[in-house]
């Protein structure tokens, strides 16, 4: 197995390409140890000193390190050990069906629809490029919420991409967004409440 790095804008995080199907056609997060409960690959990757995050791509794997004064030259052999045992073994990457990040139960309209449909053909295949993911969560008030997540959440450039990239496509194809916004994970479960 050869696993491939790729650097992302974020320079504490590098995306991991083991060249085979990490979660096929959707993404997981995992900002901390404690959220890794369905995934012993994430739980593994947790194990290693000086990982702070990880991602789940549909065929990459984002690790992003704790500081700047980590050295990848010294993380990147325990994470490819790591990650080629794991898939030696054959164990499931995920052992749990996990909430696929949607904002549920609301009901779609033209709007909503129209902006969840830019997001998953024209942005969100960029920021996977990026090795992170964007996740809709909402619109209220001409606003659309998004959480970013792999690569994207600490990343010095995110606020730029998310006003400069996601606002701007999403202003010039649905003239009713106003603005965009990023919600934060102590946020989100208050904003999901109180949306109608």
């Amino acid at each position: 197995m050869f696993i491939q790095t790729q650097d992302t804008p974020n320079p504490n995080s590098l995306k991991f390409i083991p060249g085979k199907p990490v979660l096929e056609t959707r993404t997981m997060d995992f900002p901390t140890p404690a959220t890794a409960f369905q995934s012993p690959l994430a739980r593994q990757l947790f194990r290693i000193e000086g990982v702070k995050s990880v991602f789940f791509g549909p065929d990459f794997i984002t690790i992003t390190k704790e500081n700047e004064e980590l050295d990848w030259n010294l993380l990147k052999p325990d994470i490819y050990a790591t990650i080629m045992d794991f898939f030696a073994s054959g164990l499931p990457i995920v052992t749990e069906e996990a909430p696929s990040g949607e904002a549920g139960s609301e009901e779609d309209d033209e709007v909503v629809a129209m902006i969840k449909e830019l997001l998953d053909t024209r942005i969100r295949p960029t920021v996977l490029e990026d090795g992170g993911d964007v996740i809709y969560k909402g619109f209220e008030d001409g606003i659309v919420q998004l959480k970013l997540q792999g690569s994207c959440t600490s990343c010095p450039s995110s606020i730029i991409t998310l006003k400069n990239g996601i606002q701007n496509m999403l202003q010039f194809y649905i003239p009713e967004v106003e603005g965009v916004e990023q919600v934060m994970d102590n946020e989100s479960d208050e904003k999901e409440a109180n949306s109608p």
